[in-house]
């Protein structure tokens, strides 16, 4: 019997089955089920037409109010109220109305653990694989059969194996690694396919990179973005690294292909509109005026993204006109940039810090644009009309090259202030 990769040992312990491939229809049983704010209306009236009274496992079900609170739109109260209503007649075992972004409060939290599967309805679930957690996002009719039973079907992936060798440059963030990754394999490279990172560069990551790196694997099409578990996962998820040595691929693995870099061969790079796998290096679109520029989100709105960037601006102001926005990913992480003063930094240079929820990156409140503006963010997305008018145009970065651009107002090179 050949050897197995991540994804696949985490769906056989799952199972129970000694041994599968790429292709076979299994059905598991997830550790975690998740849904958020846009969807929990939609899932209480699935659950209502298939006739689901109650949950299998509620101990195992999630709700976060992250998308819609603060509400914005005179529906969204409407929808948030579907959130308390499954909770109460599903008995739902942990519910979120605040905190924070569910994509960094199921690690953060620990629903998110090192070999378990957990199922979302959102597609950056899959920044759970920053853990080893198979994370991956399903519709909310699949949501409410999966309520209803405990159980759903799943396609075994194939894999992608993408090793990383050599010492990051100092210039060189995670986002540049997932970027560059996505340029390479296209918006549909990895459909339905487990992208797994190896290598000494990625050993070297922090578990704020992996996640990161995992959130964006969707972009590509994937099913899930899944790294080793180790010593840094283990203080991370605040487990013994005994009990989750086994999360990680067997060394004679069968992957579908393999992608190398050598880390000393990356550059700074940042993917230009209208897609976020149109990806040019940062010299070759430096200069280009923006209109705003936004730091934060599910992608790098962690406690390293917010440091990078309050270094930068540390006793500097943003360009005239610019609009500057600042999200948090979680209410801790908001609490510790207060006192580390990173907060008042971002104040002092002119930014609008918001509350930790999707804020800007969804499209719905504070980053919307009109015909011809152009920002920067640090988000996953930069489709046409996800913010305001369909004539708008986003770049996406790392949060030091979002800094040195709000401080110029152009696309810059933070080496370059």
């Amino acid at each position: 019997m050949m050897g197995h990769t991540l994804a696949e040992k985490i769906i056989m312990k799952n199972t129970g089955l000694a041994d599968l491939h790429p292709g076979d229809l299994v059905t598991v049983t997830p550790d975690r089920a998740v849904v958020h704010d846009i969807y929990t209306k939609s899932l209480y009236e699935k659950l209502m037409e298939m006739g689901f009274e109650k949950a299998m496992y509620p101990e195992r079900l999630i709700i976060f109010h992250d998308h819609l609170n603060p509400a914005c739109l005179p529906t969204d109260p409407d929808s948030l109220s579907y959130g308390y209503k499954l909770r109460d007649k599903y008995h739902v075992g942990h519910f979120h109305a605040s905190g924070g972004i569910c994509h960094q409060l199921i690690p953060e939290l620990g629903y998110g653990k090192p070999g378990e599967i957990l199922l979302g309805t959102d597609s950056h679930t899959t920044t759970a694989g920053g853990v080893g957690c198979f994370g991956t996002g399903i519709g909310y009719t699949e949501m409410a059969y999966l309520w209803g039973t405990g159980k759903l079907w799943l396609r075994v992936p194939s894999s992608i194996k993408v090793r990383i060798e050599g010492k990051i440059p100092s210039n060189v963030y995670s986002k540049d690694i997932i970027l560059r990754v996505l340029g390479d394999l296209r918006a549909a490279g990895g459909t339905y396919r487990s992208l797994e990172f190896t290598g000494s560069a990625v050993e070297s990551l922090s578990v704020d990179s992996r996640l990161t790196i995992s959130n964006m694997v969707v972009e590509c099409g994937a099913k899930a973005g899944l790294f080793a578990a180790d010593e840094k996962t283990a203080a991370y998820c605040k487990m013994p690294y005994e009990s989750i040595s086994w999360v990680k691929a067997d060394e004679d693995a069968v992957y579908e292909r393999e992608l190398f870099y050598q880390a000393e061969d990356l550059v700074p790079v940042v993917a230009c509109p209208p897609h976020v796998d149109n990806i040019r290096p940062l010299s070759e679109v430096e200069g280009v005026k923006v209109d705003q520029v936004c730091l934060g989100s599910c992608t790098n709105g962690r406690l390293e993204d917010l440091e990078e960037a309050a270094k930068i601006l540390k006793g500097r102001h943003i360009a005239e006109d610019l609009k500057f926005i600042v999200a948090p990913a979680s209410a801790s992480i908001m609490e510790e940039a207060v006192k580390r003063g990173w907060i008042q930094t971002f104040v002092e240079a002119g930014a609008l810090v918001t509350p930790p929820y999707c804020s800007f990156c969804e499209g719905r409140t504070m980053a919307l644009m009109g015909d011809g503006e152009v920002m920067l963010g640090t988000n996953n997305r930069n489709f046409l009309g996800r913010f305001g008018s369909a004539k708008a145009k986003a770049y996406l970065a790392s949060p030091a090259v979002a800094a040195a651009t709000a401080v110029k107002g152009v696309i810059t090179d933070p080496a370059h202030l």
